[in-house]
């Protein structure tokens, strides 16, 4: 195949590529400080990705109550994301810090 056409190959896959990554919703962000989660509860639309990034001097994690998803133990400064693909009430909270709670409401 020649050059060209595999240039304009691969900049028709990197333009597919990008409308897939701008497919995935907008970000919003949970900060885990103090023992608590914050924002909660935060509302985000389906398709959204939430992530969390531990800004306490102790490991963290983010296990949601229905088993959907589980970070693992997070350092300072260690973050962790999830996708929401459809809409409904998300609970969670730390596993090793239980009586720290949040929630994500996707509309």
């Amino acid at each position: 195949m020649p050059r060209s056409r595999l240039a304009a190959l691969a900049g028709v896959l990197a333009l597919a590529t990008l409308g897939v990554a701008k497919a995935a919703g907008p970000a919003a962000a949970v900060r885990i400080d103090n023992f608590a989660f914050s924002p909660t509860p935060i509302t985000v639309a389906a398709g959204a990705t939430v992530t969390w990034t531990n800004a306490d001097d102790i490991p963290h994690t983010v296990r949601s109550s229905d088993g959907v998803f589980h970070s693992k133990p997070m350092d300072t400064d260690d973050s962790f994301s999830f996708t929401f693909p459809k809409a409904g009430v998300y609970s969670y909270f730390c596993s090793i810090h239980p009586k720290m709670v949040g929630k994500v409401i996707v509309k």
